[in-house]
């Protein structure tokens, strides 16, 4: 009859460790179905979708920007040209152009006060092409907003603020140079920051979806900033002491049963 019932306890122990095994386990299935991107995705076969969130970047006030301008007669363009002149104060990333006031104008020479916000860099281009045919023969105006920048902060490899060469910047893009997410981010909880007409809007973005790249927000705009959420995994990996508390409590919780069983 002992014998009996010590091997039902043993039994009943083997269970537990089976049933404590199969539930780590199936916990770490369920936080990878969390880490890949796009999951609505059809991987199978190839598709396409038009592009019809693309809007283009336009100057606002506060930034600069950089004009460049040539002529038949260069020696005479060389005045509009303005590349040499410091605009921002950082000096380990140094900005130069014109800077855009508060009202969203810039004074140049000849032209006076212009106003440029609201404007793309093309059209600004071929407004002041149009402007300098009075002074220069055939001039060519190139106009590029010269500090555009995004900063991206949270659980990846490396938070920053970083900077475009260009007027075209997607959020996938930006956590590229951030370089991906970490393995214990949250890819359906990360915020994008954006400064509209004077109000800061908080907008949540979801990596696991494809209809990122149709969002209105897909296209980053300068001084965005992206703040991706830690998960809880996060605190484990980077606290030994919580993660090892975790594993001796699993562990003595265990005993304690095995106890009981072995004492009744």
């Amino acid at each position: 009859m002992e014998t009996k019932t010590s091997t039902k306890k043993l039994q009943t122990i083997k269970s537990l460790v089976i049933l404590f095994a199969v539930t780590a386990i199936l916990s770490s299935c369920g936080s990878y179905k969390k880490v890949p991107y796009f999951q609505d995705l059809d991987r199978s076969q190839v598709t396409s979708e038009a592009i019809t969130n693309m809007s283009s970047l336009t100057i606002q006030p506060e930034d600069q920007i950089s004009i460049s301008v040539t002529s038949l007669n260069q020696d005479a363009a060389n005045v509009f040209t303005n590349n040499g002149n410091l605009a921002g104060t950082d000096s380990q990333n140094p900005v130069y152009g014109y800077t855009v006031d508060s009202k969203g104008e810039v004074t140049l020479p000849l032209l006076g006060v212009v106003k440029v916000s609201g404007k793309t860099s093309e059209e600004l281009s071929k407004q002041l092409q149009q402007q300098l045919t009075s002074f220069l023969s055939k001039p060519n105006v190139s106009v590029k907003i010269v500090n555009f920048k995004v900063a991206v902060l949270g659980d990846v490899a490396r938070p920053n603020i970083y900077r475009s060469s260009t007027d075209r910047l997607t959020i996938t893009e930006a956590l590229s140079l951030a370089g991906d997410l970490n393995i214990t981010a949250k890819r359906d909880d990360i915020t994008l920051v954006r400064e509209i007409d004077g109000k800061r809007t908080y907008i949540p973005i979801d990596l696991t979806s494809k209809n990122l790249f149709q969002s209105p927000y897909f296209y980053m705009k300068s001084n965005d900033l992206l703040f991706v959420q830690p998960g809880k995994l996060k605190l484990a990996t980077v606290d030994t002491g919580y993660r090892n508390a975790s594993l001796i409590i699993s562990a003595l919780t265990l005993v304690a049963i095995a106890i009981s069983l072995f004492t009744n």
